[in-house]
């Protein structure tokens, strides 16, 4: 039996997955949209890998990670459930293993990771504010009337980028238009729009942290070659970018499921089954917590986020 690990990273944005073999390569992968409904989502995500997957592969284990990974973890019995940065981290060293600086921008967050000697020493993540992410990005795509494949091809032109107020998403929008009606050409906007984004994760997320070679970048945002440049720039430091980036929180978590001793063949046939999930008040006591309650054909798979025992009758 020729073994494989399947990895999925559900994130708010966009949802991946990868299935590797015993020496990490990948195997069959996908990358499709989140679209507010995760259980779909990994759905559309595995009926593609399954279609792609050489057969006489199998997969032996399972894994999630991303922001959703404990619903789907529950939902795909997976063995392996671990959070982004170790995800990515892992992923990242089976890639480039003496790496010391992860950047990594997402559709509504980011993070860095910093590694020495294959361990993750200090991270740091921006959670409260979509500026400088690939939503923000979209979104200023969409007010130039611009496709998002064009953005950095557009900005590269540039030879005198706009100086754009990044740090909040509603300021940046409103600097946009300005300069626009000064009379800043397109192609200097978006290039400003795109050093402002590096700024931004430099003056935030990278305060104070010590940034060394090898730097790698990944995320939706490291597709962007403008965005490479700027952060070369700023940096002086080289700055890979996998061609699998986008795809490294996915591949970690397949990774960490081969040193799992325990192995079920993973199921594909799962995608027919009807998962519901239902939000519950719980009023056994004054905590009042909201119970996320899993249902798999209408049987109860799991439940969580009650802060006491007495959330457990409800479920």
């Amino acid at each position: 039996m020729n073994k494989a690990y399947l990895g999925i990273d559900i994130g708010s944005i966009s949802t991946k997955g990868v299935v590797i073999d015993e020496n990490n390569n990948v195997l069959a992968s996908s990358y499709l949209w989140t679209s507010g409904n995760p259980i779909a989502a990994v759905k559309n995500v595995l009926n593609e890998i399954s279609q792609k997957l050489d057969k006489k592969y199998t997969v032996v284990n399972a894994g999630t990670t991303g922001s959703a990974r404990k619903l789907i973890g529950v939902a795909l019995n997976a063995r392996v459930v671990k959070n982004e940065i170790t995800a990515h981290a892992v992923g990242t060293l089976a890639v480039v293993p003496d790496v010391k600086t992860i950047l990594e921008i997402g559709g509504q967050d980011s993070k860095i990771i910093l590694i020495n000697n294959g361990v993750v020493i200090d991270y740091a993540m921006n959670t409260l504010c979509a500026a400088g992410t690939g939503s923000f990005l979209s979104s200023q795509a969409k007010r130039l009337d611009l496709e998002l494949e064009d953005f950095a091809e557009l900005a590269l032109t540039s030879e005198n980028p706009a100086k754009i107020a990044a740090r909040c998403t509603v300021f940046a929008e409103s600097d946009l238009v300005h300069k626009a009606q000064i009379g800043h050409s397109k192609a200097d906007i978006v290039a400003g729009l795109c050093r402002a984004i590096v700024l931004n994760y430099l003056n935030n997320v990278g305060k104070g942290k010590n940034i060394k070679a090898p730097v790698v970048f990944q995320g939706g945002v490291s597709k962007n070659a403008a965005v490479i440049k700027e952060f070369e720039k700023e940096l002086k430091l080289p700055v890979y970018v996998d061609p699998n980036g986008h795809l490294m929180g996915a591949l970690g978590v397949a990774v960490l499921c081969k040193a799992e001793k325990e192995e079920t063949t993973f199921d594909f046939s799962i995608t027919d089954t009807d998962f519901v999930t239902k939000g519950v008040e719980c009023t056994n006591c004054p905590n009042n917590c909201e119970i996320i309650c899993v249902y798999k054909n209408e049987v109860l798979l799991d439940a969580w986020g009650n802060k006491c025992e007495k959330g457990t009758r409800i479920a």
